[in-house]
C-alpha cells in the first residue's frame, strides 16, 4: 500500500474513500486520507458517509492544533492509522493524533529552510517501514512516520538536494517543491518550482528511490539532442542559462494498473517574451503520459504552443472512468487556467472531444514570433468567463472610477490568444485561473466540481533598457525584483506583491539574507547570485548602498529585451475587481455528457458584505473535496469560511467562520468511529490576516 500527500489546513468529518471512477487504484480501507488530494487518481473523493445531507449542519469544532509560526498554508493533510501529518507555514512537518489534535512529533528548522507555502507530504510503507517524505527549501526529506526522525540512510542523513541530476547550469539556481511527490512502488516522483524569469532552472521530471534517495530516472522537459522535441526549441536550449522551466509544479497522478504517470507541465521561461526560446517549445505546457517505472514517454499533448501567457497546467490530472456513447472508458481529465476541460484516452492520448483551431494574431513585440495556431476543446464549455466575450456591460457596478476603467478597458487587447502588447492585453481568466492548484474533485458518477476565480490581469510590455550607472545592489534589484515589487519598492499589495519600503525595519539582516537565498511564500529564492550581489541588494533595500561605482550583469545573465511591466490585476480604485461579479464560482459539470449542472458564487467580498452586498463570490485558492454521501466541502475564499454544499444542486448546507482564511483543500477521515473534516487556516493571501491553526470538525 503506497500513500501520499498532505495539505496545510484540514477539515475532518467525512469517511475517506477511493473514487469509484478509478477502479484500478486501491487506496486502502477508506478510513484514511493517505494520498495528496485523496488518492493517486487525485479525485478529492471520499467514500465516507457518516456525514450526510441530513446531519452535516450539526458539524462542530472537534479540535484545533496551533503552530508556533503563522502564515500561508496550502497543505492538504494526510491521515494514516489515526495519525494526521501536516506542514507548518515555514515547512516544518508534524504529526498529531487525528482524533484529538495532540502533537506527536514535529520536525524542521524554519530559520534555515525558509517558508514556501507547502501543499503537503507523501506517505510510503513497506512492512514495518513507514516513511513521511516532504520538501523543505531545496531538500527532499525522509522521516520515520512514527517518530519524525530522519531516515539516516536516505540520501545524506535523511535528505536529498533537489539539484541532483540537473545540468551544471542549474546547480545554483532556485529550485524547491511546494507540492507533494507522487509515490509509485518504491519511487517518489517530484514536482518542482523554479523561477519564472530567464534565470529559471530546467524543469526535468525526476524519480528518486524511496529507500535510498538515489536518482532512478529523469525525463528532460527541455529535450537533449536526439530526443523527441529537440527541434521545437533553439539549439542546445537545455544548457542555455537564460532558457529554463517547462516544469511540473502542481503535482501528478498515477494509474497503478497501467503503470502510467500523468504529468502536466508549465511554460518555458521567460514567461511573456519568447524570442530566446523560438519554436513550439516541447515539452512545455504538455500533459505527459510516462512509464512510471522508467520515465519513458508513452504519449503527450501540448495545450499551448510557445506560451506567452503563463498558461501552466495548474493542477494534477484527474483519472476517471466515464460512460461515453454507451461505453465505459478510462479517461485522464485536465483542468486549465483558461477554464477549459480537456479529456483524453489514457492509453492512446486521443482527445475525447473535437478540437477547434484558433488563428493567433502576430505579436507586435520586436523579435517575438507567436505560434500561428492554438487549439481548444469544443466541449465542455469553459467554467469561467473569457476575455474575448467581455463588453463594457461587464465592468463592475461598484466601481467609483468608471470612466477611467472604461478607457483602460477599451484600450486593451482582449482576444483569446492576443499576444502580450505595449498597450496592454487583458487576460481573463487571469494568471491564477480559472482552474488553479486546488484542482477539481470528481465523484463516483463522473461529475466534476471545480472552483474558479474570475479575476482579470493585464499584461503590458515594455522595452528593458540596459542599465547604466547603477550601483551593484540597485542593478541586481532591477534585474530580479522590480517586476513584482516595482522600481520604487512600493510593491502592488492589491495584486499580492508586498512593499519592500522599510523592509529592514521588519526583518533583521539574517532573516532578509535567508529570504533572498530561499524565498518566502510564493517568492523564489536567488541562491545562485554571487554573495557580493546578495550583500549589495541588502544594502540597497536598507537605503545604505553607496552610489559610487557601476555594476554589470554577470556573463551568463543576458537581459531580456522586453519584459512585462509587472504583475497587475484589473482593479478599481478601491482595490476590488474591475469586472462585475461573480468574482469566484463553484461549478458542477457532468463529464459523461459535458453538461454544466450548476454554477454558484463562492464566497463574498468582506469590504462589500459590510455594506449589505453579498454573493459576489471572491478569488479562490485551494479546492473542494466531495463525498459519496453527496456533499462538497470547500474553504478557499478570503471571507474565511468553510462551507458544505449539496453536490446534486449546489445548495448551501452548512458554513463556519474559521480563525483565518483557509487557502487549502480539506481532508476527511475516520478516527475512533467518527468522521472528521480538517482544514489548514493560514490566511495571508489576498490581504487576509495570518493564521496558524489546523481546525477539525465532527458531529457532536
Amino acid at each position: 500500500m503506497h500513500l501520499k500527500n498532505s495539505a496545510l489546513l484540514v477539515i475532518a468529518i467525512v469517511f475517506l474513500g477511493f473514487s469509484c471512477t478509478s477502479k484500478e487504484n486501491d487506496f486502502g480501507s477508506g478510513d484514511d486520507w493517505s494520498e495528496y488530494l485523496g488518492g493517486k487518481d487525485r479525485n478529492h473523493f471520499s467514500k465516507l458517509s457518516q456525514l450526510n445531507l441530513q446531519n452535516v449542519q450539526n458539524l462542530k469544532v472537534a479540535w484545533e492544533y496551533s503552530l508556533p509560526d503563522s502564515g500561508q498554508m496550502q497543505t492538504n493533510p494526510l491521515v494514516v492509522n489515526q495519525i494526521l501529518y501536516g506542514m507548518s507555514p515555514t515547512s516544518q512537518a508534524f504529526a498529531v493524533d487525528a482524533a484529538t489534535g495532540q502533537e506527536i512529533w514535529k520536525f524542521g528548522d524554519p530559520v534555515s529552510d525558509g517558508a514556501s507555502a507547502p501543499r503537503g507530504l507523501s506517505y510510503w510503507k513497506e512492512g514495518d517501514d513507514e516513511r513521511i517524505l516532504f520538501t523543505s527549501g531545496s531538500n527532499l526529506w525522509a522521516l520515520d512516520a512514527k517518530t519524525g526522525k530522519p531516515i539516516v540512510d536516505f540520501g545524506e542523513n535523511g535528505k536529498v538536494d533537489l539539484h541532483v541530476g540537473l545540468p551544471e547550469i542549474a546547480q545554483k539556481k532556485f529550485i524547491i517543491s511546494n507540492t507533494p511527490g507522487t509515490i509509485f512502488e518504491n519511487l517518489i516522483i517530484l514536482p518542482v518550482r523554479v523561477s519564472e524569469d530567464a534565470d529559471a532552472a530546467p524543469g526535468d521530471i525526476r524519480a528518486f528511490d524511496v529507500r535510498s534517495g538515489k536518482l532512478v530516472w529523469t525525463f528532460h522537459t527541455i529535450p537533449y539532442p536526439g530526443e523527441e522535441g529537440y527541434a521545437t526549441n533553439p539549439k542546445d536550449a537545455y544548457k542555455n542559462f537564460n532558457v529554463g522551466a517547462a516544469n511540473n509544479w502542481a503535482g501528478m497522478s498515477v494509474d497503478v494498473t497501467r503503470g502510467t504517470l500523468f504529468v502536466g507541465t508549465g511554460s518555458m521561461a521567460y514567461d511573456f517574451y519568447g524570442a530566446q526560446r523560438a519554436g513550439d517549445n516541447l515539452f512545455a505546457n504538455c500533459l505527459l503520459a510516462l512509464d512510471a517505472r522508467t520515465g519513458k514517454r508513452k504519449w503527450h499533448y501540448q495545450f499551448v504552443k510557445h506560451d506567452l501567457w503563463d498558461r501552466d497546467l495548474p493542477a494534477p490530472p484527474n483519472l476517471v472512468t466515464l460512460t461515453l456513447n454507451g461505453q465505459q472508458r478510462d479517461v485522464v481529465v485536465q483542468i486549465t487556467k483558461n477554464a477549459y476541460i480537456y479529456m483524453f484516452d489514457r492509453d492512446t492520448g486521443e482527445p475525447i472531444h473535437e478540437m477547434r483551431k484558433i488563428k493567433v494574431p502576430a505579436s507586435e513585440i520586436p523579435g517575438e514570433v507567436a505560434a500561428e495556431y492554438q487549439y481548444l476543446p469544443t466541449w465542455p464549455l469553459p467554467f469561467s468567463r473569457q476575455s474575448e466575450d467581455l463588453t463594457v456591460n461587464d465592468l463592475s457596478p461598484y466601481a467609483e472610477n468608471k470612466e477611467e476603467l472604461l478607457a483602460n478597458f477599451n484600450s486593451y487587447k482582449r482576444g483569446l490568444f492576443d499576444p502580450p502588447s505595449f498597450q496592454g492585453t487583458l487576460l481573463l481568466p487571469g494568471f491564477d485561473g480559472g482552474g488553479e492548484w486546488g484542482g477539481a474533485a470528481v465523484d463516483h458518477k463522473g461529475v466534476l466540481y471545480v472552483n474558479a476565480s474570475e479575476m482579470a490581469w493585464v499584461i503590458k510590455m515594455k522595452k528593458q533598457e540596459a542599465p547604466t550607472g547603477l550601483a551593484p545592489g540597485e542593478l541586481t534589484y532591477n534585474a530580479y525584483c522590480q517586476s513584482c515589487h516595482q522600481a520604487d519598492r512600493t510593491g502592488n499589495v492589491a495584486s499580492g506583491y508586498p512593499t519592500l519600503v522599510d523592509i529592514h525595519k521588519k526583518y533583521g539582516d539574517k532573516e532578509l539574507t535567508s529570504i533572498i537565498n530561499t524565498g518566502r511564500g510564493m517568492m523564489p529564492g536567488f541562491s545562485f547570485l554571487p554573495q557580493e550581489d546578495k550583500d549589495a541588494v541588502l544594502q540597497f533595500l536598507k537605503g545604505q548602498e553607496k552610489k559610487e561605482g557601476q555594476a554589470q550583469l554577470g556573463p551568463d545573465r543576458q537581459l531580456v529585451p522586453y519584459k512585462m511591466e509587472g504583475y497587475r490585476k484589473f482593479l478599481d480604485q478601491a482595490g476590488l475587481p474591475a469586472l462585475a461579479p461573480p468574482w469566484g464560482t463553484l461549478n458542477a459539470i457532468d463529464l459523461n455528457t459535458g453538461k454544466h449542472l450548476w454554477k454558484i458564487p463562492l464566497g463574498y467580498e468582506p469590504a462589500l458584505e459590510s455594506k449589505g452586498i453579498k454573493n459576489t463570490g471572491s478569488e479562490t485558492y485551494g479546492g473542494p473535496i466531495v463525498t459519496q454521501s453527496g456533499i462538497v466541502f470547500i474553504a478557499a475564499t478570503k471571507d474565511a469560511h468553510l462551507r458544505a454544499f449539496e453536490a446534486a444542486t449546489g445548495k448551501l448546507l452548512w458554513e463556519h467562520k474559521l480563525p483565518a482564511a483557509a487557502f487549502a483543500n480539506p481532508t476527511t477521515y475516520m478516527a475512533n468511529g467518527k468522521q472528521y473534516l480538517v482544514v489548514a487556516c493560514g490566511g495571508s493571501k489576498l490581504g487576509t490576516p495570518k493564521g496558524n491553526k489546523y481546525v477539525a470538525f465532527a458531529l457532536p
